[in-house]
């Protein structure tokens, strides 16, 4: 047997219940426990998965090494705080905190304490986006489409910080440069709260994202385009689905290819290829919560640490100021 992480979890709702189920099976993490503010849930969850329920969180902080911590948002501040500094790593549900400057007070926290913070950016280990490894991916425009039916749970909060920020978190991974403008516009349907919201980000390196979300739609849809020079990538999250367009000269017609254009002066065919790569259906969740177990080990990285779910939540909260202005 190797070195295992004890890992103890903070909230068990409806996101928790999955971490616990993850935890009971991941091989080299020794899933210690459960603390939640409904002490009926949290045992329930515990008899399930074969752990113990804990009735405070100290209690809880004594006998692990690493926490993940899936309370409402408002608490994540408070609860990561405790954990880093009693020195525990911590994985955190997205948004990583209410405010940046609450993001920025663990990320000084936890480096001080020499911890590690990582946040529960789910796409970005989606199998869909894996086959892009191979590919040269330099974006110049990408556009992207999250549409979800109406659920009640969630709609504490706005939709940019409920279902846009997966794919801005996305993008700035994709694109290397700072932010250089934000337009953005939105409304309100069902809730209090923006439901409905567009935003254009402009990069100073010149590439442009353009995000649709919404929580009143009839449909799912969770799809991103991604253009650039002789390249043209379409995923579709929903159902696995990567399809790549290449562009390529050829001195004479290919016939796999599904489009050509006239010879050029060159001499050459500009031809349109098209691939679709196998994706391999893969559990997001669990491979998430594998790398953080592996990170507490310096086995890996987190795949999303403290300062990119800063950068997320610092562009959400630019977007859904820049919507608020609009209504008003």
């Amino acid at each position: 047997m190797g070195q295992k992480t004890k890992i103890g979890l903070v909230g068990v709702g409806h996101l928790g219940k999955h971490h616990a189920k993850h935890f009971s099976n991941i091989s080299n993490a020794d899933f210690v426990g459960i603390y939640d503010v409904d002490m009926n849930r949290c045992r329930e969850v515990a008899i399930q998965n074969q752990t113990n329920p804990f009735e405070s969180l100290e209690r809880l902080l004594e006998k692990v090494d690493a926490v993940s911590v899936v309370t409402p948002t408002e608490h994540h501040k408070s609860v990561a705080e405790a954990c880093i500094a009693k020195g525990k790593h911590v994985f955190i549900e997205k948004p990583i905190t209410k405010t940046v400057a609450e993001a920025e007070a663990l990320i000084a926290l936890a480096k001080k304490s020499d911890v590690i913070i990582q946040v529960g950016h789910i796409e970005r280990v989606n199998p869909a986006l894996l086959p892009l490894r191979n590919f040269d991916v330099k974006p110049k425009y990408i556009e992207v489409q999250r549409l979800a039916p109406y659920m009640s749970r969630g709609t504490d909060v706005p939709v940019v910080l409920d279902l846009m920020i997966h794919d801005i978190d996305l993008i700035l991974a994709f694109i290397d440069s700072p932010v250089k403008n934000i337009q953005a516009n939105g409304v309100s349907i069902m809730t209090n709260s923006v439901d409905m919201a567009n935003a254009r980000i402009e990069f100073k390196n010149g590439v442009v994202a353009n995000i649709t979300s919404s929580r009143v739609a009839k449909d799912r849809v969770r799809k991103i385009k991604v253009f650039q020079q002789d390249l043209y990538i379409t995923i579709d999250f929903l159902i696995g689905l990567t399809e790549v367009y290449r562009v390529m000269d050829a001195d004479q017609s290919d016939p796999s290819a599904i489009m050509s254009a006239p010879i050029e002066s060159n001499g050459k065919h500009r031809q349109i290829f098209y691939e679709k790569p196998n994706i391999k259906k893969q559990d997001a969740l669990k491979l998430e919560l594998q790398n953080f177990v592996d990170a507490t080990q310096g086995k890996a990285k987190p795949i999303v640490d403290g300062v990119a779910g800063k950068n997320a939540l610092d562009v959400a909260i630019q977007i859904h100021n820049k919507i608020l202005e609009g209504l008003h």
